[in-house]
């Protein structure tokens, strides 16, 4: 049955916390998940690294269906479970935020320590020279290649990470780096790709300051969130997760709270944050 949020709040008081995020926490600013309640029954698979770097045709696609899914996706506004962790980091009660979201709507509602272990869609990098540009110069020169293209596929479903669900792609034009000519790709990490050590060096920085950790949205799935959970013990950091449906690392969570993370966050903002409240009246 899991746990009530009572018990949640009791774990997190008084405790300094590290904060895992998923997925599951942007679905209430309208991004989809990929394993969500909603969407597991009917998501595909993401494009694969491998795929993405040897194959032009899925290039082509990949751009085609971004070019779509971007307009949606860079539109997305932080949600109060975002607006609540930004409160909580600036109240010293999380020692930063480790996310595996490539959205940045955490830096947007006001966290500042945040670990992207996954990138960011809002940047792109040349598979030949390593130069990082803004995504939305990159968009604006596909829309100039392809007059009338997001127009054509306005009624495409939203995909999770920036992606639309568009068929027909190959008559869809795609631009190489200003710089050298090389192929683009979104600066983020694709399934089947590693995450870089720094970022997971500097996650675990963020782990080893804190007091316990807990994972926010997200089933834990993929190793690049789960390992973290997984060595909590070693490092004697107790876990608590807050997710719609099992996660993975269920088996190793002192508490285990099923429910949507947006209102969650929103009392654990309102029970940590009553003392500083209650002391600026009197």
């Amino acid at each position: 049955m899991g746990d009530s949020i009572e018990t949640l709040l009791d774990f997190l008081r008084g405790r300094r916390v590290g904060v895992l995020t998923g997925a599951g926490l942007s679905t209430d600013s309208g991004i989809p998940d990929y394993r969500g309640p909603e969407t597991k029954r009917r998501a595909r698979n993401p494009i694969q690294y491998r795929q993405f770097m040897k194959d032009p045709a899925s290039r082509q696609r990949y751009w085609a269906r971004a070019a779509i899914g971007w307009e949606r996706f860079s539109g997305a506004a932080p949600n109060g479970g975002h607006v609540a962790l930004a409160e909580l980091e600036r109240a010293g009660a999380i020692t930063g935020i480790v996310t595996q979201n490539v959205d940045r709507l955490h830096q947007r509602a006001g966290s500042e320590r945040v670990v992207e272990l996954h990138g960011a869609l809002a940047e792109v990098v040349c598979l030949h020279c390593g130069d990082v540009s803004p995504r939305s110069a990159l968009q604006a020169r596909l829309q100039a290649l392809n007059p009338g293209w997001t127009a054509t596929a306005q009624h495409a479903e939203n995909l999770p990470d920036g992606d639309a669900d568009v068929e027909r792609t190959r008559d869809f034009r795609i631009v190489s780096c200003d710089r050298c000519g090389g192929p683009l790709k979104p600066h983020v990490v694709f399934f089947g790709e590693s995450v870089p050590k720094a970022r997971v060096d500097a996650a675990w920085e963020i782990f080893d300051e804190a007091d316990a950790i807990l994972v926010v949205g997200s089933s834990l799935t993929v190793y690049s969130g789960y390992r973290f959970v997984r060595g909590a013990p070693a490092r004697h950091k107790p876990v608590a997760i807050l997710n719609l449906g099992e996660t993975r690392g269920d088996t190793h969570a002192a508490v285990r709270l099923d429910a949507p993370a947006t209102p969650a966050l929103q009392a654990w903002a309102r029970d940590a944050l009553r003392p500083l409240v209650e002391s600026s009246r009197r």
